[in-house]
């Protein structure tokens, strides 16, 4: 037992230590606090403003907490009663600094039982995510850079957050209430995540949670070409295996919005040198055909008797050959419900390893790094080539603001864009 610590009677089950300390804030006024912690991993601070914990037991020493630490008391708080939390712990450190001095970028670690994820401010990107296989060992599934420098330089998205718009919006333009908006052509003829300085791009501003971190921003009227000032919010949470993404975005006039995370998976372990190996499901009976720059032509193709009938477990490699396909760039429509339901699952035999995903989304674009090439040097050394890595980014049909029969892409004054998606951890 660490010193300080002591066994805390009256804490629930799953809390093991509690350390009663002396909150300092910047007038001098002081306020005790009661870390409660599960082994070493600080949960949260409980504490109600004005309330004396005269439950502490007397053998507690008290500590002074330096400035700058923060807690995050639930809405929902009515009693005095400790009240037991997932697993979590959130560090803040800083990751690095913005040219000219404009901005610091900071890291957030997440950490339950089963995942540790990274996520920076900068484009809200997860940088670094650990998940264990069926020996217990621990690898980074994600590719990514260790070092901000890496993000600065043209790369394809890996681990942000894109928008306003995530993936194609056909030759940049689209018409809204009689008015033509042109955008920024970065993808061949067309606009893609947002334009040249898309979300991913931008530095956002944190808070830190009990059991994660909420990024959020303004975005101006006409960034990117786009209209209304939109107000986001992205916050990631871990709930033991599974990491939690939710978006959610106000607009100031109507606007096309569309948010999702472009994080590159390889549940081998980042740096390994392909994902044929992994098997795929995804739960979708039709899929978006695309033309030749990758803007769906507008049918919604069944996938029963094609290359993109997934509903059914295929090991990639072995399915790409069959096929004759070059890897996978295209939207699957999922069901068009606002409730939360499966969306797929990727099984690595050789580690065990499971990622299901769960979203409120419509559709997910299943892109298996088609463009990797090899040239971006990443985190220990790794080099990604083509098919390295797949994504998995659950979000709106591509091109719905020029396609009016796809599901609506378009937020209004007083409506509220809000959609999650859930990444579940898992050995089999």
């Amino acid at each position: 037992m660490q010193p300080g610590l002591a066994k805390e009677k009256n804490c629930k089950p799953g809390w093991k230590f509690c350390l009663p300390v002396t909150l300092r804030r910047r007038n001098g006024l002081e306020r005790p606090q009661r870390i409660f912690f599960a082994g070493v991993v600080t949960l949260l601070i409980l504490a109600r403003k004005g309330r004396s914990l005269s439950r502490v037991p007397p053998l507690f020493q008290e500590t002074s907490v330096a400035p700058g630490l923060a807690a995050e008391v639930p809405r929902a708080w009515n009693s005095s009663t400790p009240r037991a939390f997932p697993m979590v712990s959130v560090t803040r450190a800083v990751f690095g600094d913005l040219p000219l001095g404009a901005g610091t970028v900071e890291k957030f670690q997440l950490q339950s039982d089963l995942l540790k994820v990274d996520i920076i401010s900068w484009g809200c990107t997860i940088t670094a995510l650990e998940v264990t296989d069926r020996q217990g060992r621990a690898s980074d599934v994600v590719l990514g850079f260790a070092e901000l420098e890496g993000y600065f330089q043209k790369q394809p998205y890996f681990g942000a957050v894109v928008g306003r718009v995530a993936n194609r919006i056909a030759k940049g333009t689209f018409t809204l209430d009689g008015k033509e908006y042109k955008l920024p052509i970065n993808n061949g003829p067309n606009s893609l995540h947002g334009g040249v300085r898309g979300f991913d791009k931008v530095l956002w501003m944190p808070q830190v949670l009990s059991n994660g971190v909420q990024f959020s921003r303004v975005s101006p009227d006409g960034e990117e070409g786009y209209p209304g000032e939109l107000k986001v919010w992205v916050t990631y949470t871990l709930d033991g295996g599974e990491l939690v993404v939710n978006y959610r975005a106000q607009a100031s006039q109507t606007t096309p919005v569309n948010l999702t995370n472009h994080s590159y998976f390889n549940l081998a372990g980042q740096g390994s040198p392909n994902i044929y190996d992994h098997e795929v499901t995804i739960e979708a009976d039709a899929f978006l055909p695309v033309d030749e720059t990758l803007i769906p032509t507008g049918e919604v193709a069944p996938v029963q008797g094609t290359a993109f009938d997934l509903r059914k477990p295929v090991e990639l490699g072995k399915h790409l050959q069959e096929f004759h396909l070059g890897g996978f760039d295209h939207n699957f429509c999922l069901k068009r419900s606002k409730e939360k339901h499966f969306c797929a699952r990727v099984h690595h035999a050789g580690s065990g390893r499971v990622l299901e995903v769960y979203t409120t989304q419509p559709g997910v674009q299943f892109y298996t790094g088609n463009f990797l090439d090899g040239t971006l040097k990443g985190k220990s050394g790794a080099v990604y080539p083509k098919h390295s890595g797949f994504c998995l980014e659950t979000q709106n049909w591509p091109d719905a603001v020029n396609q009016p029969h796809f599901p609506p892409v378009l937020l209004r004054p007083g409506d509220e864009y809000d959609h999650t998606t859930w990444f579940k951890f898992s050995v089999a």
